[in-house]
């Protein structure tokens, strides 16, 4: 029974209830005082009850329920990708499961939210036998015509068999493997993570190569690209992971052999689907008309079927297409940042102001806002090619994706923006593509949320107005341009210049306007006239601050020539050789782009301020995982196995 005003208020007689009407009802008000008081209390009981859970209770119980059942050294709960849930719900069945593989593999998932398989290596390992006890059924011969084992070998899936019959292939590697050098010998264990995630995008047209309509990239943006894997749940804790478990990327055999595992018009269970619209239906093409083959120099066109290659993220039709090429797949990418089809807090509340959705074109939609401004929201991960102008003057205009979508906006010219000191122009969640970002008048705030502005070499964006404050955050994009009386602050980007030598932010002539950069990645050289803070970032090429005495560089790798404030607890302190970033990909597009290699000097990897890694990825709080799941399979392990940690990139 809930006690609220109303319900203590029925209760009293109705004798009470008509004479405190005739008064002005002060008996019900003062019930409404009790009442919400006794809803706080009812909502404290239930969630003490809910608090005797590791499922249901909040965050810092959970420290206090691993304490009653043994488990120590949990990491913070202050952040969400280090919340120890559960591994907290799953500790008995740990303990129950000692040492199997598949409990360090459930064990590495739980701990670190990465996917993950175990390999015990022993089994695959090939070894003199002893005399009295011959296993002549345990041969140790490779096949070589069997390009499926071949592709598998020495990777996370490696198989011991093939149709029953023993292939093994590994002599002992006596090196240790907790530092990530051996493999194969009896006592290792290792546990492969995938910390690459598949990024769903729904219906993107696909983008036809030049001169025609027959052969057709996945990639929005017209480049190759591979296709990943939709991981599959799995349904039984004893259950090793297979390929289909995990977001690797797809193999032209695997795709050949399980096609129907991967293709299909369930977007929440397929990777891959392509469909055939027009202005009346959308018709997907059904599985026994697509075939995979190399698609290398576009040589092997199909005769009859679609053919796909999924390494390269090609498509290749028998003939040129009158119909629109629509697309559903994954491609892979470390986190949520810039434009992409995942969930986002929108950027602010505009629907006082009015929300247009766009039916036709955005220009179309822009058109139909009041005189006060608004939103234009684009609903779906179309292609627009048009050019835009955003004329923000006395108003707040927002161009924004709708939630969980990415649109692809090709620019036939610049982006221009302009409008006054008190306006503000905001862009969120969008892929653009093929113009410059041209800021123009003296528009008062500029922010760019979760977008992708396609770096190409030249600056895409510059910022030309005066006094104007540009907030870049999560994003990606090429080189910035800045007049030096704008102010830049950009968190948790990718700014690329493509080049070491080129410009990743700099002014018109010489000095760029003030800048504020925290936990980002930026390669390029960087010319500010006052670096205000650097936090937690990598700046691969020199940075050069016309006035060091303000501002503040902290925790931060700084290439060696630069020229900045005062820093604090930055890299390279000694030898510059022997402490440099290591970047597993600086090529934009590769799904390990700019992504830090497990062979990173640690000073960098765990060089931020709250010993993450520095640079753009600083937020996934990637070696406080590997450290604590380190920890933790000290525990668990049977005695003496060791374990060693790899990377699927």
């Amino acid at each position: 029974m809930s006690f609220d005003a109303k319900t203590l208020y029925e209760l009293l007689p109705a004798i009470y209830r008509i004479r405190d009407a005739e008064n002005g009802e002060p008996l019900k008000a003062l019930l409404q005082v009790i009442g919400e008081q006794a809803g706080v209390l009812e909502e404290n009981l239930a969630q003490l009850y809910d608090d005797e859970f590791a499922e249901t209770a909040a965050s810092w119980v959970l420290p206090y329920i691993g304490d009653l059942i043994g488990i120590t050294g949990l990491p913070s709960t202050g952040s969400t990708s280090l919340t120890p849930r559960a591994e907290v719900a799953h500790t008995i069945g740990y303990r129950r499961r000692k040492g199997t593989a598949a409990m360090l593999e459930q064990l590495a998932h739980d701990v670190t939210r990465w996917d993950a398989h175990a390999v015990e290596f022993f089994q695959l390992i090939c070894a003199t036998q002893y005399m009295n006890h011959l296993r002549p059924e345990n041969q140790s011969f490779l096949n070589v015509r069997d390009a499926d084992r071949l592709e598998e070998l020495g990777g996370a899936f490696e198989r011991n068999t093939k149709f029953g019959e023993p292939d093994i292939t590994h002599t002992v590697d006596v090196r240790r493997i907790a530092k990530g050098h051996g493999r194969y010998n009896i006592p290792n264990v290792g546990i492969f993570l995938w910390r690459i995630k598949a990024m769903l995008l729904t219906r993107s047209p696909a983008v036809a190569v030049s001169g025609g309509t027959q052969f057709f990239f996945f990639d929005p943006l017209g480049r190759d690209l591979p296709l990943f894997n939709r991981p599959e749940s799995e349904t039984s804790a004893s259950h090793l992971a297979e390929p289909i478990n995990v977001p690797d990327r797809i193999r032209r055999r695997v795709l050949r052999n399980h096609l129907d595992d991967y293709y299909g018009d369930d977007k929440d269970s397929k990777s891959i689907l392509i469909e055939l619209a027009d202005n009346a239906s959308t018709d997907p093409i059904p599985s026994n008309q697509i075939e995979v083959c190399d698609l290398s120099d576009w040589i092997n066109v199909p005769k009859t079927k679609v053919s796909i290659d999924p390494v390269l993220g090609r498509i290749a039709f028998p003939a040129n297409q009158s119909k629109q090429v629509l697309v559903t797949f994954h491609y892979g990418f470390p986190a949520s940042m810039g434009g992409g089809q995942y969930s986002r807090l929108l950027s602010a509340d505009t629907s006082a102001l009015g929300i247009v959705r766009v039916t036709s074109t955005i220009n179309n939609a822009l058109g139909q806002l009041s005189s006060d401004g608004g939103t234009v929201e684009i609903p779906n991960s179309s292609r627009y090619r048009e050019s835009i102008t955003l004329d923000a003057t006395n108003k707040f205009l927002e161009l924004r994706a709708g939630d969980k979508h990415r649109p692809t906006i090709e620019l036939t010219g610049d982006l221009q923006i302009t409008g006054g000191a008190h306006d503000e122009v905001v862009l969120d969640g969008l892929l653009v593509t093929g113009g410059t970002v041209h800021v123009t008048g003296g528009l008062g705030r500029l922010r760019l949320r979760h977008c992708t502005f396609a770096p190409a070499g030249a600056a895409n964006i510059v910022i030309a107005s005066k006094n104007t404050i540009v907030e870049i955050d999560h994003c990606i994009t090429g080189g910035i341009v800045a007049d030096v009386s704008a102010e830049v602050h950009v968190a948790g980007s990718i700014i690329d210049a493509t080049s070491d030598t080129i410009a990743a932010y700099a002014g018109p002539v010489d000095w760029g306007g003030p800048l504020r950069i925290t936990n980002s990645t930026v390669i390029g050289t960087v010319k500010t006239s006052i670096l205000r803070l650097a936090s937690n970032t990598i700046f691969v090429s020199p940075v050069l601050a016309e006035r060091r005495q303000e501002g503040c560089v902290r925790f931060s790798y700084v290439a060696p020539g630069s020229r900045v404030p005062a820093r604090f607890e930055c890299q390279p302190e000694g030898d510059a050789s022997l402490v440099r970033p290591e970047l597993t990909s600086a090529r934009f597009g590769d799904p390990a782009y700019c992504q830090l290699s497990a062979s990173c000097p640690s000073e960098i990897r765990q060089g931020a301020d709250d010993e993450s890694e520095m640079g753009a990825y600083h937020d996934l709080f990637e070696p406080q995982k590997e450290a604590h799941l380190r920890t933790r399979l000290e525990e668990y392990l049977r005695f003496g196995l060791e374990a060693g940690l790899f990377f699927v990139t």
